[in-house]
């Protein structure tokens, strides 16, 4: 857990939170922000980092988009809940590409600050994307 102080108000949050979860936008990640995802334990170190593992999910493993069903946003900290919502086309998981519709539960709780996302640490539910795909 980060020890980032919400150096933001609410509503900047979310402007930057909604900016983001748009489109991905990757400018509105911060140079050095890291993003721990919870399933695989593996940390992505900095906005380059980050671009490639979220064009990899979105782009090469799944032709996929976010669809967000709720946002919950505070002084510097954001939560979004969706799912992950696309075609299986390339190995993901451990799973060569299926050409599956998949619907995977997603939560990710944001830490933003000066107009940036400085660090996620994101729930995707692998193990259901596995039910769908077996």
């Amino acid at each position: 857990m980060s020890t980032i102080q919400g150096t933001q108000s609410v509503e900047e949050t979310r402007q930057v939170l909604e900016a983001y979860a748009a489109e991905h936008d990757t400018s509105l990640i911060a140079p050095d922000a890291v993003f721990h995802d919870l399933a695989s334990g593996q940390d992505h170190v900095g906005r380059e980092a980050i671009a490639a593992m979220l064009h990899h999910v979105y782009h090469v493993a799944l032709q996929a988009r976010a669809e967000v069903v709720r946002t919950t946003v505070g002084e510097g900290t954001a939560v979004l809940e969706g799912f992950v919502v696309g075609t299986h086309t390339g190995e993901f998981a451990g799973v060569a590409a299926t050409g599956r519709q998949v619907r995977i539960p997603l939560v990710v709780s944001y830490r933003i600050a000066d107009g940036h996302v400085q660090e996620a640490d994101v729930y995707l539910l692998v193990s259901n994307f596995l039910q769908q795909v077996a």
